[in-house]
């Protein structure tokens, strides 16, 4: 079996691919290292030299489909490319579609990665720092699943403008000076530390704000997670009142929402004008001397009713009227 690295790169990947293809060799005699580690049951073998004879024609649209697949980390990240590329190179482009076997996991794994971009845009949580240090102004710390972090990050130098940011993660890192995006593939300890380290000055506004917004009534845990995985939970400055939170509306808070919190604050005293109290004390005693009315039995009520539900006016002259 044929053992390549490809050091995690998609373009050293794509050559080896294409290599390969022209010696048209099967996927089942290659295996590729994953983040470092190699096959357990591979070995080196000898491979020819130069380009073979073999000349296949891939779809554009299949390369695309492959670059933004090779950003999933997990098992057989590169042997499945191959085989997928092997196939559509000789006649077979139902590898592509996800009602294959092979398609279907080629689409599952591209789903998993827009989802971890999402994430990314949704869940950065940029932090503002002090105008007269150097560097970036803002930020943040992140750990995607998936190798999304440079093509995903983009889309921050639109929201952000000319402001310089930085996003740290265990892996790789970027950096926007203000006029271009840096990306480390290794990132620096220093960014790591910057990121973890800072303080953010508004971070007390912000859990009083989440904490007053939750609405413990229309909480559904399993949709929740759904959209807002637990990993995540670690790296949000409100991560750590949610379990709380969670907690408090299992134990009956759906039904009373924030009464035991407002309950809690203290009241607000409501100064009177100057005449204002001799205008309440004769309203008060106006409303006390007020005669009650009479209490109304069944006997009055009779009484105070015609037989026929015509009052008491005589029929005659209810006729002549008519």
């Amino acid at each position: 079996m044929i053992n390549l690295d490809c050091d995690d790169l998609f373009d050293t990947w794509r050559q080896q691919a294409r290599w390969l293809l022209s010696h048209e060799v099967d996927p089942s005699l290659v295996s590729w290292a994953s983040e470092g580690v190699s096959d357990l049951f591979a070995s080196d073998v000898s491979v020819p030299e130069g380009q073979g004879p073999f000349q296949a024609r891939i779809p554009r649209a299949l390369l695309d489909t492959l670059e933004q697949a090779a950003r999933y980390r997990g098992d057989q990240r590169w042997s499945l490319l191959y085989e997928v590329l092997w196939r559509v190179s000789h006649g077979d482009r139902t590898a592509m579609m996800a009602g294959d076997k092979l398609g279907s996991e080629l689409q599952r794994r591209i789903k998993q990665v827009q989802r971890e971009a999402h994430h990314l845009h949704a869940f950065v949580r940029f932090i503002e720092r002090p105008q007269d240090q150097p560097g970036p102004q803002y930020v943040a710390w992140h750990e995607p699943a998936h190798d999304i972090l440079h093509s995903a990050s983009e889309h921050f130098i639109g929201r952000m403008g000319r402001h310089r940011w930085l996003i740290a993660t265990p892996r790789d890192g970027v950096y926007y000076d203000g006029e271009q995006l840096i990306h480390q593939r290794q990132c620096p300890v220093e960014w790591q530390q910057l990121a973890q380290n800072v303080d953010d000055p508004h971070g007390e506004l912000w859990l009083t704000y989440y904490s007053h917004i939750f609405n413990p009534a229309r909480l559904n845990e399993k949709v929740m997670q759904g959209h807002l995985p637990v990993r995540f939970w670690k790296n949000l400055p409100e991560g750590e009142l949610i379990p709380g939170l969670i907690t408090q509306a299992r134990t009956g808070k759906q039904q009373n929402g924030q009464a035991s919190g407002i309950a809690a604050r203290a009241g607000k005293r409501i100064a009177l004008k100057q005449n204002e109290p001799e205008q309440v004390d004769q309203r008060v005693a106006d409303a006390i001397s007020r005669p009650k009315p009479a209490k109304v039995t069944p006997e009055t009520f009779a009484a105070s009713q015609d037989p026929f539900g015509l009052d008491s006016q005589p029929l005659a002259a209810l006729a002549s009227r008519a």
